[in-house]
């Protein structure tokens, strides 16, 4: 896909700011209301496009109003990158070596927090 400006946008990047729009609103949101937070000269069938994609992914929910749908997204921002995260550990090869890489990138209070989760964790019964 293009922008208004002839930029070829990377894979999955207009579906990201749809999502980001849709996580910023905090409720359903139509199509028309979705491009109107994008950027102008964003086509409304575009946007709905992208919508129907993000449904068909499980990503967003989608409830008749009126003669249009209204989206919201299934998960929050933080339990979607987690799922992400996840799905990443799954199709590695090597899930200790990617856990080992995201250690490594933590800055110290980062790693400070992931080991209390991770103790919670554990002590959970």
């Amino acid at each position: 896909m293009t922008d208004t400006d002839g930029r070829k946008r990377a894979a999955g990047e207009l579906e990201a700011e749809v999502m980001a729009v849709l996580w910023a609103a905090g409720g359903p949101m139509t199509p028309a209301q979705v491009q109107a937070r994008l950027e102008p000269g964003l086509a409304y069938n575009t946007v709905q496009t992208i919508l129907t994609r993000l449904a068909d992914k499980r990503l967003v929910s989608r409830t008749q109003v009126g003669r249009a749908h209204a989206y919201q997204p299934v998960l929050d921002e933080a339990a979607s990158a987690a799922a992400r995260l996840r799905a990443t550990l799954d199709a590695s090869g090597d899930p200790a070596l990617v856990l080992r890489r995201f250690a490594e990138s933590l800055d110290s209070e980062e790693a400070r927090l992931l080991r209390e989760l991770l103790r919670t964790q554990v002590e959970r019964p």
